[in-house]
């Protein structure tokens, strides 16, 4: 145990900016239940909190890293307008992946998803449907963003985020479904969808959905239908819903033929 110190106030404020998480390879979870659920899954280089909170919910396993700062420091270090009275300092770990995973799996690919929001329901949805790997664009939002942390209700911890130029990698997994949704699609509930093996299902950036040189490697385009098909509805659903309309219909069809 410790105190805190204004050389570990500067590290823990600069990390709310991606270049300097690179540089120092850590990142934020803050508040207790996002450190929590992520405790056992990194290795944490300080564990910050205030002395009440550590004499309420703190152990012994937490001793060793604790570092004790007052509500106002706390405030300092803070991405959230509330801050929380506990924070952990995590070391961003290497994420490998093997290629049987992907071909015996189904994966997930983003392409240039912008809001941490939307990525950190995406890693949820894909934690909740047992999705180990998902291929991002090196342009989509940084998962270790302090919104996505929080956004993933500890689905970070188990949910793999490998950042790729996405053009080779789809074309090293050309011969297994590729799927991607599309407003000229195919009925995705009218439509055999692959139901063992791998398979990759693309989403794209919340405006401009899959770009094209991305979705020149789908092999199978599908379509969320609007119902009733007739009137006025949205012109689009959030790709985060999207994303879990798909995924839900994925794994229906597979149980559904096993």
């Amino acid at each position: 145990m410790q105190d805190i110190n204004n050389g570990i106030i500067k590290l823990v404020s600069s990390l709310a900016v991606k270049k300097f998480r690179d540089k120092e390879g850590l990142f934020v979870a803050e508040g207790w239940k996002c450190v929590r659920d992520t405790w056992h899954a990194f290795n944490c280089r300080y564990l910050i909190a205030t002395k009440a909170w550590y004499e309420q919910q703190g152990t012994a396993e937490h001793y060793h890293k604790l570092v004790l700062a007052h509500k106002s420091q706390m405030a300092r270090m803070s991405q959230f307008t509330t801050p929380s009275d506990v924070m952990a300092v995590y070391e961003i770990p290497k994420r490998d992946f093997s290629d049987d995973e992907v071909r015996q799996g189904l994966s997930i690919v983003l392409d240039n998803i912008q809001d941490p929001g939307n990525l950190g329901t995406i890693m949820r949805l894909a934690d909740w449907y047992g999705i180990s790997n998902i291929f991002a664009s090196r342009s989509t939002v940084d998962v270790y963003n302090h919104k996505v942390v929080q956004a993933t209700m500890g689905a970070i911890s188990r949910v793999k985020v490998h950042y790729c130029d996405l053009d080779f990698f789809l074309d090293d997994y050309h011969d297994l479904p590729v799927l991607g949704t599309f407003l000229d699609g195919d009925n995705i509930y009218n439509t055999k969808l692959p139901d063992h093996g791998g398979a990759l299902v693309i989403f794209g950036n919340e405006g401009q959905g899959i770009s094209p040189k991305v979705a020149a490697h789908v092999n199978q385009r599908i379509h969320i239908p609007a119902m009733p098909r007739r009137g006025e509805h949205s012109e689009s659903l959030n790709v985060g819903i999207a994303a879990a309309i798909t995924i839900s219909e994925l794994r229906r069809q597979l149980l559904s033929n096993h």
